[in-house]
């Protein structure tokens, strides 16, 4: 059986998967870049004299920026394509990554971070457009999970090199050589790239296995129709209840092993290296897991929920993390919380390609991460002023993190259908 299974792969092609690799490693670079912020908090703050309420409207310009990021650069995505349009949006922030070096106040690192925020919004509503180009319904899942796995390695490599780069040549070379590499994956996108019907090394076997879905209508939608969408409010939801914990995770927890352990830039490496580690388990895992229950005969949506579920209860152990005394068990906890986020997301974005036109893909994940990150700006704010109150007392935080995604479930439960595939905007399944 193993062997059939792959002569059937070999018959149909592979060539997809290079272009899910492709966006692997774009979201690598993505969350490379956005990483080193948080990893530099304690040496900017020292040299700087930040508060905690200072870094949280820091990364609060960010969030906001992001947000319209998102959401403009998703409708730029279905416009113009993502030939073009992702590796724009890649070269953009690789250019604000490294104008950090430059800044000096609290002021310009908002500028800075504004100006990444705008342009790292483009990469999540691009990926996930063209894993709906690229793959049938049955795979999606697993191929946002990897592509969205670049996210964690992101996280894993930036604590590697921004200590060695810290140490050797000062916080600013940390930003101008991980803004850097976004260029080289610039040039390799626009050789590489091509849309499935004119791409020269995709057999015409994969194509028809590629567009093997019964196809929803393609038709200019106005993004006020897009709201009478359930996959649409589906995804706001999902979004808004998971993106802004994940942002608590990438900005605060080498803080928070600061504060509460002692440990320094690097004694936060193999940390921070396990806790994005397991989280790429989780991306691939939670993806895998909705991918092999549809290929049982779960309906997709219901596969989805179930993912959701599984994932939800997972994190709810993170409650404890700023109450035990040692810090592996914490890592464990937030590394477990991480990777079960890291499934949750994968089938967020899922449910996009699920239920919409595959023309409209790319605004409506744009709409669900401005709402995510617009929500996200006020968390921010809210999290350095809660940590200056409470002179950077955690507990809260983590108990607020445990329970977000299971209320977040629970309302996409009542949003989308119980069964179906998908669906119109009148909920008739497709």
């Amino acid at each position: 059986m193993g062997k059939a299974a792959v002569t059937v792969s070999k018959a149909i092609g592979r060539y997809r998967w290079t272009i899910c690799a492709l966006l692997f490693f774009s979201t690598t670079i993505n969350y490379m870049d956005r990483q080193v912020l948080g990893l530099l908090k304690s040496t900017l703050m020292g040299d700087m004299g930040w508060t905690e309420s200072d870094y949280g409207d820091i990364v609060a310009a960010f969030s906001l920026a992001y947000a319209f990021g998102y959401i403009g650069c998703g409708r730029l995505m279905d416009k113009v394509g993502i030939r073009i349009g992702l590796p724009a949006a890649v070269a953009g922030w690789s250019f604000f990554a490294c104008i950090h070096a430059f800044m000096g106040s609290v002021f310009g690192f908002k500028v800075a971070r504004a100006g990444l925020g705008l342009t790292e919004g483009g990469n999540f509503p691009a990926s996930i457009k063209a894993v709906s180009e690229w793959f049938p319904a049955k795979e999606r899942a697993l191929a946002t999970g990897i592509f969205n796995a670049g996210s964690n390695v992101g996280a894993v490599v930036a604590p590697i090199l921004v200590p060695i780069l810290l140490v050797a040549y000062g916080w600013q070379a940390a930003f101008l050589v991980t803004g850097g590499i976004g260029f080289f994956w610039v040039i390799a996108w626009l050789l590489i790239y091509r849309k499935p019907e004119e791409h020269p090394k995709l057999t015409a076997e994969e194509l028809a296995y590629i567009r093997s879905d019964p196809v929803l209508p393609q038709e200019n939608i106005p993004w006020i129709k897009l709201l009478t969408y359930r996959g649409t409010w589906a995804n706001i939801v999902g979004t808004c209840f998971s993106a802004p914990v994940w942002w608590f995770y990438l900005n605060w927890v080498p803080g928070f092993l600061n504060k509460q352990y002692g440990v320094n830039l690097f004694g936060a490496m193999l940390p921070l290296i396990i806790i994005y580690t397991m989280a790429d388990f989780g991306s691939v895992g939670g993806g895998w897991f909705s991918s092999h229950l549809i290929k049982r005969g779960v309906k997709p949506l219901r596969a989805r929920k179930l993912t959701f579920l599984v994932c939800g209860l997972c994190v709810l152990p993170v409650f404890f993390a700023s109450t035990v005394s040692s810090m592996w068990v914490a890592v464990l906890l937030i590394g477990i919380a991480a990777s079960a986020h890291q499934g949750y997301s994968a089938n967020v974005y899922t449910i996009v390609s699920d239920t919409m036109p595959r023309n409209a893909v790319g605004s409506v994940v744009g709409i669900g991460g401005f709402c995510a990150y617009f929500v996200g700006m006020f968390v921010s704010m809210g999290v350095g002023r809660l940590l200056d109150a409470t002179d950077g007392n955690y507990q809260v935080l983590f108990a607020i993190a445990s329970v977000l995604y299971l209320v977040g479930l629970a309302i996409m439960h009542f949003i989308l259908p119980k069964t179906g595939s998908g669906m119109t905007p009148a909920g008739i399944e497709v």
